[in-house]
């Protein structure tokens, strides 16, 4: 191997890929057979609120979300990559006034005290139709699957996730745009999700994203995005009453309310932005995403930092 300019430029945009608040990681280049890289991600979620039915925020319920995530991705071939990885969660609720009516104070809430444990074990297989890791386009169709690492809790605000497991698939394109800007390019994908009912109701929703990068010198990747998200089913919390915070929406049984933290329709768009640097043996990242707004949904931001190490095993074919 003469010098890693082949793909390093590659493992610097999963970098930032891995970097954002998003379940739907993936991205349209892949690395080139024989290649892979181990990730280690640290993200600090601040929830500041809650956005309602009709997009508005009530600053109650606020928390604070730190997680390490551990990913390895492996491409077999020129075309076809496996990724895998497990997050370690630590959450707490940092309001010091209960949660706004009719949302129950519980004890995982009230102590104020962190709670942590692994989430979701998550899997991706990426193949590449067309661009391969150096193309001036690329188009990449991917499958995922997430579990439960165990049987967790989900009630409350500082919980480590929704306990429930999901099948996606996904596509994603990107092209290169040496015409108009050596180095710049713009992706964008798209990923449906078939989420586990709970009480028959479905939350599967759909997720999209578009970037745009500037490559500098090969070193340093400069990204702007915007993410979405539309939950196709769910629950409508309902919109406060100025005067009372009522919530009159279809969150309207005891047992619906047990089960409204993973029940919600919930729906945002975000944005933000990031820099990665490629060093001989080590990328490193960072990226800033705005929780911009939304319905039934949270408020806040979320700061993601870490590294990748790549490697390789065989020769590229």
């Amino acid at each position: 191997m003469r010098r890693r300019d082949g793909f390093s430029s590659a493992c610097i945009a999963i970098a930032l890929f891995l970097a954002t608040a998003n379940q739907a990681k993936a991205q349209a280049w892949v690395l080139p057979g024989g290649v892979g890289s181990i990730s280690f991600i640290y993200q600090r979620i601040d929830n500041t609120g809650h956005r309602r039915t009709n997009g508005f925020l009530v600053p109650r319920g606020r928390s604070l979300d730190m997680s390490l995530y551990l990913e390895a991705e492996y491409a077999f071939t020129n075309r076809f990559s496996v990724t895998a990885g497990l997050p370690y969660v630590f959450t707490k609720y940092t309001d010091p006034n209960p949660p706004a009516p009719p949302i129950p104070y519980l004890p995982v809430d009230q102590c104020h005290c962190w709670q942590s444990g692994w989430q979701d074990f998550g899997m991706t297989a990426r193949y590449n139709l067309a661009g391969g890791a150096s193309g001036a386009f690329a188009l990449t169709p991917s499958v995922s699957f997430g579990a439960p690492s165990h049987d967790y809790n989900f009630r409350g605000e500082s919980v480590l996730g929704r306990d429930l497991r999901e099948v996606r698939i996904g596509i994603d394109a990107g092209r290169r745009l040496d015409a108009i800007l050596r180095n710049l390019s713009v992706q964008g994908g798209y990923s449906y999700a078939f989420v586990e009912r709970v009480m028959g109701i479905s939350t599967n929703r759909s997720n999209a994203n578009l970037e745009g990068d500037y490559l500098i010198k090969r070193k340093l990747l400069l990204r702007g995005q915007v993410l979405g998200q539309r939950t196709h089913g769910g629950l409508r919390f309902g919109s406060p009453s100025p005067a009372d915070l009522v919530f009159p929406g279809e969150v309207n049984t005891p047992e619906l309310l047990y089960q409204h933290d993973r029940l919600l329709r919930d729906n945002y768009w975000r944005t933000g932005g990031g820099l990665a640097y490629s060093f001989p043996r080590v990328d490193l990242f960072a990226v800033y995403t705005a929780f911009v707004g939304g319905t039934d949904t949270h408020a806040g931001r979320a700061i993601t930092i870490g590294f990748i190490v790549p490697f390789r095993l065989t020769a590229t074919r």
